[in-house]
């Protein structure tokens, strides 16, 4: 006997868990179709019917992507600022790539190997930001800042490099062509 009341008391609170498990009521009024909540049959098979009814609205879509890693188309439309030290004057660039190769319009020192590194890393300007667990060497490579805003292969790319630790001096060694030698990092 104590054992079935126990059983009993065990699918009173699964049920009830079960009921918490599924979606608020919000006092909205829902509506479902009949082919939504019946089955239709086709032939001589029954199948249900799918279910157009949801409570959870999907997550919105990432504000920005990242060009892929690896070779890449090789367009890009940039703005290149280098900041070589407080007191030094901002240089400023314009690349323009197509299929890796500078177009006319691009005015930068080494343009040719800049669509060149852009075609073969894409990503090369979408430097993952810095986690609060990486390890980074507190190694300072020098007052260098640079930004870089535009379009590669379809995709924004807005980015900031410094040479204030061994990471950011990472991300900036790898992307040397782009920024151009006047930053004055050797």
């Amino acid at each position: 006997m104590r054992k079935l009341l126990i059983q009993a008391a065990a699918l009173l609170l699964a049920a009830g868990l079960m009921s918490a498990c599924s979606a608020p009521d919000t006092g909205a009024p829902t509506s479902t179709t009949p082919a939504a909540s019946s089955p239709t049959t086709s032939g001589t098979a029954t199948t249900p019917a799918a279910d157009t009814e949801t409570s959870v609205s999907a997550p919105a879509p990432s504000a920005s992507r990242s060009p892929a890693a690896g070779p890449g188309a090789g367009n890009a439309e940039l703005a290149i600022t280098v900041r070589p030290s407080e007191t030094e004057p901002a240089v400023n660039y314009t690349l323009v790539c197509q299929d890796g190769v500078p177009a006319a319009e691009s005015k930068h020192l080494s343009a040719e190997a800049a669509c060149e590194a852009i075609k073969n890393n894409a990503a090369v300007l979408s430097p993952s930001a810095q986690d609060k667990d990486q390890a980074c060497t507190e190694q300072y490579g020098g007052p260098q800042q640079a930004t870089v805003t535009g379009i590669v292969d379809g995709t924004p790319v807005e980015s900031t490099f410094a040479r204030r630790n061994g990471c950011e001096i990472s991300a900036w060694d790898a992307a040397r062509d782009i920024l151009g030698a006047s930053g004055g990092a050797a």
